[in-house]
């Protein structure tokens, strides 16, 4: 396996008349192809810990290595060109933009980069969603779909340049039980079958029984990081 993340003693102030410590010196490293639940109270600092290694957010103190590189000196915009090409992001409120077709807002990604051609994007995203079961609303809106729906269009879109990583904010949190176990057993296909790297947090304890890896915070702190003993396939 390759490493992927190094966090080393991450921390993170929220400034404040009296600051706020939302994660406290963690040091963790992430391998190819684990499917890690992150889970903790309400308020241990989960979120904040997952946009750390995003790279949505900087820390205070401590050094993040993606893929070796060390990113504590890179300036935003190359910071965000590592995102862009390293990570895939799904949140528990799916933020499509709603004056789009489902088809364009998958494409957005790609757009970004700027790899492919019109007709490359257009094919790819048209895949991504008709592999996630979504061949027959490509050209509807998002308030034209379900929940579920909409949720499963945020993780085509979160693949949509292929990053080795894909980081999930509560991807579960807002949908029913019958759409929630579909959205999970499409997070656990993506290492299964794509051999994507996995990180989600999540308050599910059924969902984080099923992964491969748990790390448990309690007031932005890592009390364990532990092997799930019987990952369900």
């Amino acid at each position: 396996m390759s490493l992927l993340i190094e966090a080393d003693h991450l921390t993170r102030v929220l400034p404040a008349t009296v600051p706020v410590t939302l994660v406290r010196d963690v040091s963790l490293s992430v391998d190819e192809h684990e499917f890690i639940a992150i889970t903790g109270p309400s308020g241990s600092g989960k979120s904040s810990l997952l946009y750390l290694l995003g790279l949505l957010d900087r820390p205070t103190s401590g050094h993040l290595r993606i893929a070796g590189q060390d990113t504590s000196s890179l300036n935003d915009d190359a910071l965000a060109h590592l995102r862009l090409e390293m990570l895939g992001f799904v949140f528990q409120f799916h933020f499509l933009l709603p004056e789009f077709s489902v088809l364009e807002n998958v494409m957005l990604p790609m757009r970004k980069a700027g790899r492919l051609s019109s007709t490359a994007m257009r094919e790819r995203a048209a895949s991504l969603l008709e592999e996630l079961g979504l061949a027959g609303h490509l050209d509807k809106r998002p308030d034209q779909l379900s929940g579920g729906q909409r949720q499963r269009v945020a993780v085509a879109r979160a693949l949509a340049n292929d990053p080795h990583v894909v980081l999930a904010d509560e991807p579960t949190g807002s949908l029913d039980s019958k759409s929630s176990e579909q959205v999970f057993q499409i997070l656990r296909d993506l290492v299964k079958k794509r051999g994507k790297t996995v990180i989600a947090v999540t308050h599910d304890m059924d969902i984080a029984a099923r992964v491969d890896r748990r790390i448990h915070l309690v007031d932005g702190r890592v009390v364990s990081d532990e092997r799930v003993a019987q990952a369900a396939v």
